[in-house]
């Protein structure tokens, strides 16, 4: 992977006229928004030349500023969070997030993860970073539409002893979404070997990562914001867990009416 931009300031500083260190200074403290500005503005903002600021970027490996921005649209591409197009449009965004729920909802392997998750003797749902917290909420919908739904990896915890006792009959739903740790692919690999089916519910960049999964379930995530958005994930997850509450029928409704029984003895919930 080339530097990024940031990484070649840091490595060619040393080189740099004093002019073109205080260019290279404003590019940092615009990193984040970087590309909404056009190359003269950098160097009005930077209080020097247009002719200093295109030297800089000559000097950092670059033919010009729109290079700059192909290279900050490919970290945006990978996970990396950058505004790339100038200020959103929010309503344009809302339309895009509506377009890429639709996407994930209608894929048609969607009812095969809701009959292997339904029919599972057992289910793990692992997410790391990102992923976690649709993990987390797929977990907490699972369970209350069927028992033996666990978590991993567990605050503190790694994920080698949850595949210790998972096998044919069993089922892993994966989430992994990009920035993925590394050794997600040897995970990927060990989870299937256990016999166990394995659903992987990620965005495209996971698609090397496909070929041992048993059912995989693409979802969009990068939209007109910064941030990568999980309107999407959490509509499939929350499509997913309805699916295995309808097909388990009336223990998973005898199921969710003794656990609401619970919460009110607790006094656990309003």
């Amino acid at each position: 992977m080339s530097l990024r931009i940031d990484e070649r300031i840091a490595e060619h500083h040393a080189a740099l006229s004093p002019q073109e260190r205080k260019a290279a200074a404003t590019l940092l403290e615009h990193l984040d928004d970087l590309a909404t500005y056009r190359a003269a503005e950098l160097a009005t903002l930077a209080g020097v030349s247009k002719a200093t600021m295109s030297r800089l970027f000559r000097h950092l490996g670059y033919a010009d500023f729109d290079e700059v921005r192909e290279h900050l649209r490919a970290l945006r591409t990978a996970g990396e969070p950058h505004r790339v197009d100038g200020a959103p449009d929010l309503a344009a965004h809302a339309a895009q997030e509506a377009e890429a729920i639709l996407r994930a909802l209608q894929q048609p392997r969607l009812t095969e993860a809701v009959a292997l998750v339904a029919g599972a003797r057992r289910v793990t749902v692992v997410g790391w970073r990102n992923s976690h917290p649709v993990a987390l909420h797929l977990r907490q919908q699972l369970s209350q539409a069927r028992g033996d739904v666990r978590l991993a990896p567990l605050p503190g915890q790694v994920v080698g002893e949850e595949l210790a006792d998972l096998g044919p009959g069993d089922v892993v739903v994966v989430v992994g979404f990009r920035r993925r740790p590394r050794g997600f692919g040897a995970f990927l690999a060990e989870a299937a070997g256990t016999g166990a089916a394995l659903v992987l519910l990620a965005d495209p960049t996971a698609r090397p990562h496909a070929t041992p999964a048993t059912v995989w379930l693409e979802c969009p995530v990068q939209g007109a914001l910064a941030f990568d958005s999980y309107a999407a994930a959490m509509s499939l997850v929350g499509a997913l867990a309805d699916g295995v509450l309808s097909h388990a029928g009336r223990p998973a409704r005898e199921r969710v009416s003794a656990i609401s029984r619970t919460y009110e003895r607790l006094m656990e919930v309003e």
